[in-house]
């Protein structure tokens, strides 16, 4: 890739953003509300409410542990579910109505059941994160699956290639497109969850701060745990879109190749 490439690129990407941050802090600059401070006044309380107090050991890194923790097990298990649903019409058949009815359920409604089931603690938090980052995952990988190429499929079975030679170099490929569009719905649901779940009887977290801070009335405060949760999921999109363009640069090569021609 270019220079200018990387230039353009970089400033398609944080050009509006600067543009936005550039008129939040025009329009607040003289602002008397107490509820809406000045973007001056929430920056300025941003280094000592989150690295002054230890909030980044004590509430950013907890909740991160439990995102990543219940964003894997959601991969793990969507992608194995999927991967044999989509193989097998018969299964995909019989389990899609319920498959239907649990993609339907929004995940903050089980909550309250998990937290009378597994108990209150860091266990409920990950596994409400997982159960709601499951299903885009599972859905896109049964759609994935399926659309493996009839012929393909054909040409493995005459040359009778291994189960695992064929799921490793036909079936997660072929897939790979629609699980990774799975996966990055699924990171935006966690982030939500992740949240969602640290407000309910909770003890750290950037969701419990953020409640914490809303009780006391630490305006400013409150404001600097909405911009970093913001941040978190920049960064946290930018490092999937890192994997994603690695992983798939043969589909984006074909793809390019295709639209060159």
């Amino acid at each position: 890739m270019t220079t200018r490439t990387w230039r353009t690129r970089l400033l398609y990407a944080l050009g509006l953003p600067v543009v936005l941050v550039a008129l939040w802090w025009f329009a607040s600059s003289a602002s008397t509300n107490y509820f809406w401070p000045s973007l001056q006044t929430i920056l300025s309380a941003f280094p000592d409410t989150w690295i002054g107090q230890g909030r980044v050991v004590g509430d950013v890194v907890p909740s991160l542990v439990r995102l990543l923790i219940g964003y894997a097990i959601a991969l793990v298990l969507g992608i194995a579910i999927g991967t044999l649903v989509g193989s097998f019409r018969t299964l995909r058949e019989l389990l899609e109505p319920l498959f239907d009815f649990f993609r339907a359920l929004p995940p903050p409604v089980l909550i309250p059941v998990l937290m009378i089931l597994i108990g209150i603690g860091d266990t409920m938090r990950v596994v409400v994160i997982a159960l709601g980052c499951l299903w885009p995952v599972l859905i896109n990988t049964v759609e994935g699956v399926r659309q493996v190429d009839e012929i393909q499929r054909a040409t493995a079975s005459v040359y009778q290639l291994p189960a695992l030679m064929r799921l490793r170099r036909l079936t997660l490929p072929a897939a790979a497109p629609l699980i990774f569009a799975g996966a990055r719905q699924a990171l935006s649901i966690g982030i939500i969850l992740m949240v969602i779940s640290e407000m309910f009887a909770s003890t750290n977290g950037i969701g419990f701060a953020i409640q914490q801070f809303q009780r006391t009335f630490s305006v400013p405060e409150m404001w600097t745990g909405v911009i970093l949760l913001g941040v978190v999921g920049v960064i946290l999109a930018w490092l999937f879109r890192l994997v994603e363009t690695r992983v798939l640069a043969w589909y984006t090569s074909i793809h390019e190749a295709h639209r060159d021609n």
